[in-house]
């Protein structure tokens, strides 16, 4: 089947996945570390200057804070295994708390958002395409805004996920958060 087949599939499915449940609402969020299901443990230094160096590449990895009232929930995400959303939780705490995002914990009624990911990994000709989807929901459990987007990794042509590296799925909070603090600048009155 062709590849772009197999990608319009995969993202319909998500899309499908994350309207359903978009709807749903829950007084049960996680905080990113719950992610994976396990206990909080303490936070790992970030694995990216959160202070840029100095030199030639002094921007590569400095990230902007932004001015925001939000206070934002993780669900568990769908999809992903908890050995690859181990990473993805870790990030996204860290690149959250460096760009002046506040994250609450689970059942935290001070949440104004709560970040619904659904995750499908694809392997085809030697490579493993990742799609992701965030619904940004309200407290109300309304959805007010999508992130999306897909990122790829050499395949090795077992299991999809086998072939997902720490680094892709950083990559992936990386973006998801800077989208989101893109979003929540632009909605600052």
């Amino acid at each position: 089947m062709p590849r772009a087949i197999l990608t319009v599939i995969a993202a319909a499915g998500l899309a499908g996945a994350a309207s359903g449940l978009a709807g749903c609402t829950s007084s049960q969020v996680l905080e990113p570390a719950a992610l994976v299901g396990t206990a909080p443990e303490p936070a790992p230094a970030p694995a990216f200057p959160v202070t840029p160096p100095a030199g030639p590449d002094a921007t590569r990895g400095a990230v902007a804070a932004i001015a925001s009232d939000a206070r934002v929930q993780f669900a568990p995400v769908v999809g992903a295994p908890a050995t690859i959303a181990t990473p993805l939780a870790g990030r996204l705490s860290a690149r959250a708390g460096a760009r002046g995002i506040a994250l609450t914990g689970a059942g935290d009624p001070s949440a104004t958002l709560v970040m619904k990911g659904y995750f499908s990994a694809i392997s085809e000709g030697g490579q493993t395409t990742v799609i992701y989807v965030w619904d940004v929901t309200d407290a109300a459990g309304t959805r007010v805004h999508r992130i999306q987007g897909q990122a790829k990794a050499p395949s090795s042509g077992a299991d999809a996920w086998d072939d997902v590296r720490p680094e892709t799925m950083e990559s992936i909070a990386d973006q998801t958060i800077d989208q989101l603090a893109g979003w929540l600048s632009g909605r600052q009155g």
